[in-house]
């Protein structure tokens, strides 16, 4: 197999404000979200990072992704590290995430090509791929309407699109179905099996362990920061469900702490 991201030993921490020490109760003034936390991803394979809310999946992708610095550790993306070169680093992902807000006033032919010129794509390229991508995902019939006025699984869509405006190899989805309904989740879903047929890496974080079990080839478990299990998710599961099996994890990791 063919390496294409290498995480090494990431650590981020982040200052609580006295109110979040008290909504979380607890007097520490600061919060380990990524706790020397290593994996690595192949070329044309979905990995997915499994773990509670709160255990550090987003923290790690935002890093990976170069919006959010380490404390220490580096991510080797395609070769090139993320500390040392975060701009070449951004050329080579795609990144989706839930929280991402796209202005309500745009419409996704002006954010589809706002976003491919930002990427610096040839015009026609850009112009092909808009089309292919469009007609794809049914956003043919609404290009020209604000996304104001699109629906929840519109957007989505819109978001996904605009993440990999410049074909990237490799593709960062943090929670991709979250809010969906099941119609839309289904279209979100094949899609991501398509990227991979086409050679494309796919890191998934979620919390849903279905999704898991159809998309990933190989899975990481995540808990308070951590890397507590990261291997091929038949060798995870053996003869079990993954529920089970995370929770078997979680049970042990959690009590060692305790």
């Amino acid at each position: 197999m063919e390496e294409i991201l290498e995480v090494k030993e990431l650590r981020k921490t982040f200052k609580l404000t006295s109110k979040q020490r008290k909504i979380n109760k607890t007097s520490d003034t600061v919060k380990v979200a990524v706790d020397g936390l290593s994996f690595k991803a192949y070329k044309g394979e979905i990995y997915g990072l499994l773990g509670p809310n709160g255990a550090g999946k987003t923290t790690t992708l935002r890093i990976i992704s170069s919006l959010i610095k380490a404390d220490s550790g580096d991510a080797i993306v395609d070769g090139i590290s993320v500390v040392e070169h975060p701009n070449e680093v951004r050329g080579k992902i795609g990144f989706l995430t839930s929280e991402l807000k796209l202005e309500d006033f745009f419409t996704p032919n002006y954010l589809y090509d706002y976003f491919s010129n930002l990427h610096g794509v040839d015009k026609d390229v850009a112009e092909e791929r808009k089309n292919k991508l469009f007609a794809k995902f049914g956003v043919d019939s609404f290009k020209e309407v604000k996304i104001a006025d699109l629906s929840t699984g519109m957007k989505q869509k819109i978001s996904l699109i605009i993440s990999i405006v410049h074909d990237p190899n490799i593709i960062i989805f943090d929670e991709p179905t979250n809010g969906l309904d099941v119609i839309t989740a289904k279209v979100v879903t094949d899609f991501l099996l398509d990227l991979k047929k086409e050679g494309k890496t796919v890191i998934l974080s979620t919390h849903i362990f279905s999704l898991v079990e159809k998309l990933c080839d190989r899975v990481g478990v995540i808990i308070n920061g951590k890397m507590v299990v990261s291997d091929e998710l038949s060798a995870i599961v053996q003869d079990k469900s993954l529920e089970e099996v995370f929770f078997e994890i979680y049970d042990r990791e959690v009590g060692l702490e305790q």
